[in-house]
């Protein structure tokens, strides 16, 4: 059982994290669909923020966690020619960027009135308060902003690595499905 990357693939943590991120996105933006029609006074107001909110820190975590094991780890050799090698690249650190802006601005919207973020009530993350004029409105309207774009990227991601797979037969999609073996 390949637990690090190789050079021909994913290693099975590199993996899981990469699709732990992805269930994760997705739930994420799902619920956040679904709480922005709620009313104060729908019976699951409260507990779809609390999920919401308890979610996003953990992401941050495997967040942080899958970054730390990209700089860790040996990179597969990259696939297609060198414009897409590059684009593949800076779609990757897009992607990245995006998502630590979505957790600032999710922390920012959540603690604007000074509250700590209960995380599943087991850790309380402690608040900054008010750091500036309307920051809940500002931080939420780039919050939704920057939700329905990393669901666009991550759409095109997602067609990428289909036309490596079986239009290029190149391998990309299996190599993030299971461990490649060393070639």
């Amino acid at each position: 059982m390949t637990i690090k990357n190789t050079t021909s693939g994913y290693g099975w943590a590199a993996i899981a994290l990469h699709w732990l991120m992805a269930l994760g996105i997705f739930f994420l933006f799902g619920l956040g669909l679904y709480m922005v029609e709620l009313t104060y006074y729908d019976p699951w107001y409260r507990g779809s923020l609390d999920l919401h909110k308890s979610i996003g820190m953990v992401l941050l975590l495997v967040w942080f966690a899958r970054l730390v094991w990209r700089w860790m780890n040996t990179s597969p050799a990259p696939v297609g020619t060198p414009v897409e090698q590059k684009a593949a690249h800076w779609v990757h650190v897009i992607l990245y960027l995006m998502m630590i802006a979505l957790f600032v601005t999710g922390y920012l919207i959540s603690t604007a009135d000074g509250r700590a973020i209960s995380v599943f009530g087991l850790i309380d993350v402690p608040a900054i308060g008010y750091a500036f004029e309307n920051q809940e409105d500002i931080a939420g309207t780039i919050h939704w902003g920057l939700a329905w774009t990393l669901i666009g990227l991550v759409g095109l991601h997602a067609a990428a690595a289909v036309k490596h797979q079986f239009i290029d037969k190149d391998n990309t999609l299996a190599r993030m499905v299971r461990p490649q073996d060393e070639s």
